[in-house]
């Protein structure tokens, strides 16, 4: 017989879910509208994908827009990868590098195509509309844990030479993970390395 994860929540109580599990789970057993407004979790401190299962017994407090701070740096975050996508839609063969959230905002270093000249604020406009699109297309985000080879194998074939080292030096250890923007494999789906 498998053993129960114990799951506790900010109120005190303790949910004892399978293994598998996951804090959008835990979410709809609560109630729709917490399932609904749920936008992440902190598990154990660490603030997570809806969809990631616990990796054993845990901490969990759903974080939904009240929880200002957390949804911000989330909201920034998200961002980040939708400007990648889109620079990427648009200039073809962009480079994308690193995209972190700030205590102001976001951004995500790239490296512009050589068939053109470094971005610049003329480029912000059009850039814009286009990250508007990606995010009215409401395309669901997939998790996935890659092998590290197959992770730099795929960067180096599409060129991408910074993602592709970033992946090389990361702690053995680590867990490299990715998102889809889309379903995987489906027109349209886009790809970026992510520790969140």
């Amino acid at each position: 017989m498998t053993e129960l994860l114990k799951i506790s929540l900010p109120d005190g109580s303790v949910r004892e879910v399978p293994p598998g599990s996951t804090p959008a789970d835990i979410a709809a057993a609560i109630g729709p509208g917490l399932a609904k407004a749920a936008l992440a979790a902190r598990v154990d401190g660490e603030l997570r994908d809806l969809n990631r299962a616990f990796d054993g017994d845990a901490q969990l407090a759903l974080v939904t827009s009240r929880d200002e701070a957390d949804a911000l740096e989330l909201a920034r975050h998200d961002y980040a990868h939708v400007l990648a996508e889109a620079v990427q839609a648009l200039f073809p063969g962009t480079q994308i590098t690193f995209g972190p959230a700030t205590d102001d905002g976001f951004y995500y270093d790239v490296m512009a195509p050589a068939s053109r000249g470094p971005f610049t604020l003329d480029d912000l406009p059009v850039i814009e509309e286009k990250m508007r699109e990606i995010i009215r297309a409401d395309k669901p985000l997939v998790r996935e844990v890659w092998d590290r080879q197959r992770l730099i194998d795929k960067w180096q074939a599409e060129g991408e030479h910074f993602k592709a080292e970033w992946a090389a030096e990361l702690p053995d250890a680590e867990e490299l993970t990715v998102y889809h923007s889309g379903q995987p494999g489906s027109e349209g789906a886009w790809l970026d390395m992510c520790r969140g």
